[in-house]
């Protein structure tokens, strides 16, 4: 039998036994039913009290050697129902705790299993299509995947279109126009048409499997929280122990020992929180959020702090076109057509902004030709009949002299990036380029401030007038510019100094040292993992978006607080009523199976409360 089967029936068999035995009473058997129970109680509470002994002989003291002392207990003093009631609650508590688990892995099977098995590689110049297990692909193999079919290694569309669905990685609706030298990863599901793509990543580094795989680390881990609560359980043994025997003393009447060990064990502090830790962070998961361990989860409900890094995190950290000016006898839609010709033939992410900003304006790009490309600072080549040269200063010094400083004047003393261009040697104008501010930037600082976190900071290796211009747009007065890595780091490790709870939000290589310094490192993976280094600031967070939203940062910190919330109600209304329990079993009042079913009740109520974890908050995330 499968461990999962074992789970469910020991509980089951239990309370099979507890309802034959009352049927037996209820045909005014009660010896029958007596003997029932004690059967029952031997042969399912033996096992339970050696595992229970052999974790006392491990060192491990905690509120399961309480139930353990209620069933000798209820053997010595032949109270079967009493003991039998005890445990069905140990039994069905732990069943409880691995039905909530296998709810808070369900991302992870559900990822596992849509996860493609096969890949459709094309061989030879007859373009044989041989499947083949997605495990034996490699790196410059071309596949191709049909209609209704999931990309299983990230790669280049080389040719073929179709509509793209690709939220499952970035949790857009929207579907995705897939052509010729679109980026795809592993995870996304081809709508219509078909698509060949020349495989860039083998399928156990590709995006997907990366998901899966960070998924299942969130949920391997044990909170800090969940650790507090077995070492109060350690002390909370001899507490109960030291009620019992009280209650003996004064009354001598071992039954009333009996009732006070049934009613006092803690399965709400044993078992609620670890069901609350791992359905928050499956809460997380569904939402693209991967909370990498549950002291991360519990740390994200008491942040007071942030820090955010600029490039690639509150701005898109790919540049645009910002301004276009140009000189006579050029307008400035025919500067903008002429350099976008002629960077259609450069792969530079500036060449690809400026071939973006003509698309945008509507422009017919014209063909360019006798193209050829100086590697990091320009493009020079026929765009009908004019010689376009776009490029650094440095380049347009070099190759016309004389237009270089009519060029110069048009943006004196302004130090932001911008390009130049000549045609036919003469000064055309210039192209600005500046860095997109990231979509609800602003609106997730005022989010973080409505949750109390009462200090935000921006820091960036970037120059000050750029970094302030940003933090003046989102809302962030604290703006530290020109820092290196280790910068980073102290100003976070400072802010914790103060007694500050800090999370750190980052998405590139020179912010894995502060991530890792933080109270809470958040990594921006969904942009960060396509960039170099993107697994190290994975590695290095507690947090991991694989979505690119920077409102899931406000998320993330909600379904934490939320999560500690049910946590901690589950702990102190569990803790509680057992107490309150134990002085009504201790003054007599509430014999020991009485006592038990009230326990019981009691148990269920608060694992199921710790449940609602899993589940959409009233914080309104989806």
């Amino acid at each position: 039998m499968t461990h999962a089967g074992r789970m469910i029936l020991r509980p089951a068999l239990t309370l099979a036994l507890l309802v034959a035995g009352a049927f037996l009473v209820g045909f005014h058997r009660p010896d029958a039913a007596h003997l029932v129970w004690t059967i029952g109680l031997w042969a399912i509470g033996l096992p339970l009290l050696l595992r229970t002994g052999r974790g006392v002989l491990q060192g491990r003291f905690a509120a399961d050697l309480v139930a353990a002392l209620a069933i000798v207990g209820a053997m010595a003093l032949d109270q079967p129902f009493a003991g039998l009631v005890i445990v069905l609650m140990q039994t069905g508590g732990e069943a409880l705790e691995h039905y909530a688990q296998r709810r808070a892995t369900e991302a992870v099977r559900q990822l596992e299993a849509e996860a493609p098995r096969f890949a459709h590689v094309i061989e030879g110049p007859d373009r044989r299509v041989r499947d083949v297990e997605t495990s034996s692909v490699a790196v410059g193999d071309l596949i191709l995947v049909r209609p209704g079919e999931m990309v299983p290694c990230d790669g280049i569309v080389e040719s073929g279109t179709g509509q793209l669905d690709v939220a499952r990685l970035t949790g857009e609706p929207l579907p995705v126009r897939g052509e010729s030298g679109l980026v795809v990863r592993s995870g996304t599901l081809v709508l219509d048409g078909a698509l060949d793509i020349r495989v860039s990543a083998r399928a156990e580094a590709s995006l997907y499997a990366q998901i899966v795989e960070l998924v299942r680390s969130a949920q391997a881990s044990k909170a800090p929280l969940q650790r507090v609560a077995d070492r109060y359980a350690i002390w909370f043994t001899p507490f109960t122990i030291a009620v019992a025997l009280a209650a003996w003393a004064v009354s001598r009447d071992p039954v009333r020992l009996l009732a006070v060990l049934v009613v006092a064990t803690p399965c709400p502090l044993i078992l609620a929180t670890p069901v609350a830790i791992i359905g928050g962070i499956n809460r997380a998961a569904r939402r693209q959020i991967i909370i990498r361990h549950g002291g991360a989860l519990e740390a994200l409900a008491t942040i007071d702090a942030a820090v955010f890094d600029k490039t690639g995190t509150l701005t898109v950290g790919q540049p645009r076109v910002a301004g276009v000016q140009s000189l006579p006898p050029l307008g400035e839609q025919e500067l903008v057509a002429l350099a976008a010709g002629i960077e259609q033939r450069s792969g530079h992410p500036l060449a690809r902004a400026v071939v973006a900003e003509a698309t945008r304006r509507g422009l017919a790009i014209p063909e360019a030709s006798d193209a050829h490309e100086v590697p990091g600072r320009g493009v020079e080549g026929l765009v009908g009949r004019s010689r376009v040269l776009i490029g650094a200063r440095s380049l347009i010094e070099e190759r016309y002299p004389a237009a270089a400083p009519i060029l110069e004047q048009l943006h004196s003393g302004d130090p932001a990036l911008r390009a130049f261009v000549t045609v036919d040697g003469q000064p055309g104008g210039s192209i600005t380029y500046a860095d997109a501010l990231r979509p609800g930037a602003a609106q997730t600082i005022a989010s973080l401030r409505r949750l109390g976190v009462v200090e935000i900071a921006l820091l960036s290796g970037d120059r000050a007038a750029n970094a302030a211009e940003v933090g003046r747009q989102v809302g962030i007065d604290e703006v530290q510019a020109d820092l290196l890595p280790e910068d980073k780091v102290a100003f976070t490790r400072r802010l914790q100094a103060s007694g500050r709870r800090v999370l750190m939000v980052g998405d590139g290589v020179n912010d894995a040292p502060a991530l890792s310094a933080a109270t809470v490192g958040l990594a921006l993976a969904a942009h960060g993992a396509s960039r170099s280094g993107g697994g190290v600031i994975a590695e290095a967070a507690d947090v991991v978006l694989l979505v690119d939203r920077l409102d899931r940062v406000t998320e993330a910190v909600t379904i934490g607080r939320r999560t500690m919330r049910i946590a901690h109600q589950s702990i102190i209304a569990g803790l509680g009523l057992s107490i309150a329990a134990m002085l009504v079993a201790a003054l007599g009042y509430l014999p020991p199976a009485a006592g038990a079913l009230v326990q019981e009740a009691v148990d269920v109520a608060v694992i199921l409360n710790a449940l609602r974890t899993t589940m959409k908050g009233a914080s309104g995330t989806q």
